[in-house]
């Protein structure tokens, strides 16, 4: 054993500690089971500050600071766009080695998350309505009932630009990339409770009032009666223009149903969205042939929700409204606590998330 880089970590640790102690190269050598010429290296290595050795790097720290810096400034950016302006700046590397600084650095390609747009007053709103909520208890919230529409699409188009960016960023605002609210699509209306979920709707046609009034007569009361029997319940659903119209509102008063109050583009918030993103990532494979085959696939996915994996949501709505204070009304993305995949409404079936 000749060379100190064959040294195992018990052996430099033997070393270093016999060499502390004033013992000399060849009672060191004895005890360690190596060579005097290896201890020899070893210790000069260390009274050095050698921690390593090979070819000097051929960028400097301050080179390095300037590739994060472009980074930073601009995520979305290819690997060809940041090398070329790395290089405009005087830094003389290829591109293999711009790659590997910004992986010394923390930077990975990933897929940006989806986020709705959220302007100052809307943020403020939804930052107030979590301090309203935040003394909620999980029985208290067992008590509501969520809902919300999703959309299934048979294509599978690309996921979009990718952006770099460090591990913990991902819902850093320079990170994401917005969203369209109401994409064209075949949409489906769903609710869930702690106690299991409720029959799906499929919409045929453009949601307005009076088609939103057909849905929550023939789907939501029937959940309704499925899933609380006698018992009280509080409906929660979005402020889309359909469920936010002053008949809607009649409807709701008439039939004595209470609707909680709820911040405008949140879907984060709504657990029912991570139960969305459970039936996509079981459909990811899936290939149906038409709209009849989609929605029979959806259908036979849906069914297999359990009361457990309800209840297993409806328990994270405390963490999630403490996710909103401490991002200060910014979007949020809360995990799923059932299948450890993130929650997103805008995905097509097939494409993983």
């Amino acid at each position: 054993m000749g060379k100190t880089a064959d040294l195992t970590v018990v052996q430099k640790s033997t070393i270093d500690t016999l060499h502390k102690e004033g013992k000399t190269q060849k009672v060191i050598a004895k005890e360690s089971g190596c060579s005097q010429s290896s201890v020899s290296k070893h210790i000069n290595r260390e009274a050095k500050g050698r921690t390593g050795c090979g070819r000097k790097k051929c960028t400097s720290n301050r080179d390095n600071r300037t590739l994060e810096r472009i980074v930073i400034q601009n995520p979305f950016k290819t690997m060809g766009e940041i090398h070329k302006e790395w290089t405009a700046a005087g830094v003389s590397a290829s591109r293999t080695t711009t790659h590997r600084r910004m992986q010394d650095m923390g930077f990975s390609c990933r897929i940006p998350c989806v986020k709705p747009l959220l302007n100052k007053r809307q943020r403020q709103k939804l930052l107030a309505w979590a301090k309203d909520k935040k003394d909620r208890t999980v029985a208290e919230l067992s008590k509501v009932m969520f809902s919300d529409e999703s959309k299934f699409c048979i294509s599978f188009g690309n996921q979009g630009p990718r952006v770099w960016r460090k591990r913990g960023e991902a819902q850093n605002p320079r990170c994401l990339r917005s969203s369209v609210k109401f994409p064209q699509s075949v949409m489906v209306w769903g609710a869930m409770s702690s106690a299991g979920v409720g029959p799906l709707c499929f919409l045929r046609s453009k949601v307005n009032a009076a088609v939103y009034q057909e849905v929550l007569e023939h789907f939501m009361l029937p959940a309704a009666d499925e899933l609380y029997g006698d018992a009280d319940f509080i409906f929660q659903q979005d402020l889309a223009p359909a469920h936010s119209a002053k008949a809607t509102s009649t409807w709701f008063k008439d039939h004595g149903i209470p609707v909680l109050d709820w911040p405008a583009n949140s879907p984060d918030l709504n657990p029912i969205e991570n139960l969305w993103g459970i039936v996509k990532r079981k459909m990811q494979f899936v290939r149906p042939n038409n709209s009849e085959e989609l929605k029979a696939t959806i259908r036979a996915t849906w069914a297999l929700i359990t009361p457990e994996q309800c209840h297993r949501l409806i328990d994270s709505m405390p963490r999630r409204i403490a996710a909103v204070i401490q991002a200060k009304g910014a979007p949020i993305n809360i995990e799923c606590c059932t299948c450890s995949y993130f929650s997103c409404s805008y995905l097509s079936v097939g494409q993983h998330f």
